[in-house]
């Protein structure tokens, strides 16, 4: 038996390839094919639009695939999400979806969108949001590059960001956001409902969400004399609850926790001060409460 997933081509491949491969799944793929390789042989594995999967999964053409939030609402996906992986093209943060509009063009809520022209990719989810304010607009759909269209071929558009800069390039400010949408790994009721499938999909989230949850933290190791340790526990977070062990000399003892990169950097110094040494820092590839 074979779980037929689909992964997002196009902005999020690399980083959800990244994913996968901190998680302990290879993936490899032909510049021109479709069809990538994963060494699994239980997954097989289809590169697909993101804002197609939830078709293809209402269909039953594949039992699972990562997308975003964003295309799961535009769609109205009726389907079991399984894990929020929070990742993007560039950074961890989630895309926003927006309306921008020209600065100094006068919209500035929903209520001015009245009468006007909205180039969008996410038409039912721009319709559904308009009709809940009473607004009626015309929402076209856009193959992509809508802030060029601004203000020649539309007053406004809707599109998603994630940090921003391309709104700026073409001189668009957002007026509202419509949502935050992360990566979602979901399923079709009928992969979900089958006992092996929903197994697989339950492992694999594991791992992925593992791989999330170890972004931005990194372990640390140091060694400390018993007589210090107190005032090394002291510094380290209390929650964080290091692991203490014992060595091969008695009063020496090792000390490791898992902290936050920026808590890293300011706790190293006051460790060396109250005594630590031989302090190692290493990075994580996956973390799984």
């Amino acid at each position: 038996m074979k779980l037929r997933l689909g992964l997002p081509k196009g902005s999020l491949q690399e980083a959800t390839f990244q994913v996968f491969d901190k998680a302990g799944w290879k993936i490899r793929v032909d510049p021109r094919s479709y069809h990538p390789v994963v060494d699994d042989e239980e997954i097989e594995a289809l590169l697909i639009r993101p804002q197609e999967i939830p078709r293809y999964l209402e269909d039953g053409l594949i039992d699972a695939g990562i997308t975003g939030k964003d295309w799961m609402e535009d769609c109205g996906l009726e389907a079991h999400e399984i894990a929020d992986l929070r990742y993007a093209k560039t950074s961890m943060n989630p895309i926003r979806v927006v309306l921008a509009a020209k600065a100094g063009s006068g919209i500035n809520c929903a209520a001015d969108l009245q009468g006007k022209r909205i180039s969008t990719e996410y038409v039912r989810l721009t319709e559904r949001w308009l009709r809940e304010r009473g607004v009626s607009a015309t929402v076209e759909f856009s193959w992509g590059a809508c802030e060029m269209k601004v203000p020649d071929l539309a007053d406004a558009v809707v599109v998603n960001t994630e940090t921003g800069s391309s709104l700026r390039a073409h001189d668009l400010v957002i007026v509202e956001e419509l949502l935050v949408s992360t990566p979602r790994l979901v399923a079709n009721h009928a992969a979900w409902n089958d006992p092996w499938k929903r197994q697989k999909l339950e492992n694999l989230a594991v791992m992925l969400v593992g791989v999330i949850q170890a972004q931005g933290l990194v372990g640390l190791k140091m060694n400390v004399q018993r007589t210090d340790l107190q005032k090394v526990l002291d510094i380290l977070p209390a929650l964080k609850r290091p692991t203490v062990s014992s060595l091969t000399d008695e009063e020496w003892v090792a000390v490791e926790t898992v902290l936050t990169e920026k808590e890293v950097r300011r706790l190293v110094p006051e460790l060396k001060r109250a005594g630590a040494t031989g302090i190692v820092e290493y990075s994580l590839n996956k973390v799984i409460f």
